[in-house]
């Protein structure tokens, strides 16, 4: 098939590269000629594992197009994906803004019959105001249907996800756009769940919601389990074995966070709202969150009596999470304003994030990017572990205390065993032990 997407961040360039890969002719839309430039050159604008070669292969082989042009790539496309963006607004409702303006530009440039899905996560009612917008603007002769087909990517390993997710969601009301979806998805694993376009988009939020739910149920208890003297991973540990729950994402942490689970929670909780329903539940996730990222800070400021004025504190890891380069929300800069604020000095490093770290961290003082772990913790009065990174987890820990001013260690992810952290010299704290 002959396919545009609209959007190259993560789902979109991912997604799209996909699809090349299993032969598909596909055209992606920017909107910044650096950005399509760069991707034209194979360099691209996010980080993830295997894309970057899968981009050149596919691009050598001319079945990924980059453009900025809607012609020819709309006329001659059996499928359109729209993958932009919906940032939160102040209300926590998603900006739908750029979703409906390319929209209308998909609308006028339709030729024949195509399908157009919405695979940006958008709040219900939203694909039949894309199709409103579309019947408003589109030449005679065309002809289309809507389609909702979230995607359920998790950065770091989006490529696999995309070939092999746990399901395929399909939400139209047309059989023949269903038909078509059915044929595109053919060589992708996971069980297909056929549906309505408003079943669709509601599928998307749930999901991330309760994911975010479990990870602030886990943050919670591992909360009362430091005031308690249980040892919180060992309980989550024996409430995940239960095969009604679960191990995944029931781990405590210095919180969530990302492109998805802050901003989709803030949205269902705003969609609710304008059905009459009050959210509570997904509001206390909200703010379990805050709290697990802000007991970082508190965990810091107790080892110093209170005082945080001058000492210098190592931050390892920036990104919100490993394998990713993303900085969208992660707990990490909410941990070092505050230090900051306190009057700490920071050294930190990320493997993959520092640059994207750096530009939002840029008009902060008392704040030193450096080149690796080890420098990380030269001099330092307190290391903090902020993503599990690999190379973190495989790093010298003699050699870390030795480099350190005070062999004071804060784990926010619970990489290291407390016993063994001890037995190296450390003070060291974790989440819920």
């Amino acid at each position: 098939m002959t396919i545009t997407f609209i959007g190259h961040g993560y789902v979109g360039l991912v997604t799209a590269t996909v699809f090349a890969d299993l032969g598909n002719k596909v055209h992606v839309i920017g909107h910044t000629a650096e950005k399509v430039d760069n991707l034209k050159k194979g360099i691209l604008p996010i980080y993830e594992p295997g894309l970057e070669e899968m981009v050149k292969r596919n691009v050598d082989a001319g079945r990924l197009l980059f453009t900025l042009d809607y012609k020819p790539a709309i006329p001659e496309s059996d499928v359109v994906f729209i993958a932009v963006g919906t940032p939160p607004m102040p209300t926590g409702e998603a900006d739908l803004s750029v979703v409906y303006k390319v929209a209308e530009e998909v609308g006028k440039h339709l030729e024949g019959y195509t399908v157009v899905i919405v695979k940006s996560t958008v709040p219900v009612g939203t694909n039949f105001k894309v199709q409103e917008l579309i019947e408003k603007v589109k030449p005679g002769g065309a002809m289309f249907d809507i389609a909702s087909v979230p995607e359920f990517l998790r950065e770091g390993v989006a490529i696999d996800d995309t070939l092999h997710p746990s399901r395929i969601v399909i939400g139209t009301e047309k059989d023949k756009a269903r038909n078509v979806l059915v044929e595109l998805h053919k060589p992708i694993d996971g069980e297909r769940v056929l549906t309505n376009v408003k079943t669709a988009e509601m599928i998307k939020y749930a999901s991330n919601a309760f994911l975010a739910t479990k990870i602030s149920f886990a943050n919670a208890i591992a909360q009362l389990s430091e005031q308690t003297g249980a040892n919180g991973p060992d309980v989550l540990q024996a409430v995940g074995l239960d095969h009604r729950i679960g191990t995944a994402f029931l781990n405590a942490g210095a919180g969530y966070g990302g492109s998805c689970f802050p901003k989709d929670v803030k949205a269902l909780i705003a969609i609710a709202e304008s059905y009459g329903y009050d959210f509570k539940l997904l509001k206390e996730v909200g703010e379990i969150n805050k709290q697990a990222i802000g007991a970082i800070v508190t965990k810091a400021q107790k080892m110093f009596g209170g005082d945080m004025q001058g000492k210098k504190i190592g931050i390892l890891g920036l990104a919100f999470k490993p394998d990713t380069d993303d900085m969208r929300d992660a707990p990490s800069i909410v941990v070092i304003n505050k230090l900051l604020e306190a009057g700490a000095i920071i050294q930190a490093y990320d493997p993959i994030s520092q640059k994207n770290a750096q530009h939002i961290l840029r008009d902060k003082k008392d704040i030193f990017f450096v080149d690796g772990p080890y420098a990380v913790a030269k001099d330092a009065d307190l290391v903090i572990l902020m993503t599990e990174w690999r190379e973190f987890k495989e790093m010298d820990l003699g050699k870390i205390k030795e480099a350190m001013k005070q062999p004071l260690f804060i784990d926010g992810r619970n990489v290291y065993e407390p016993e063994k952290m001890k037995a190296e010299g450390f003070t060291y704290i974790g989440v819920g032990r």
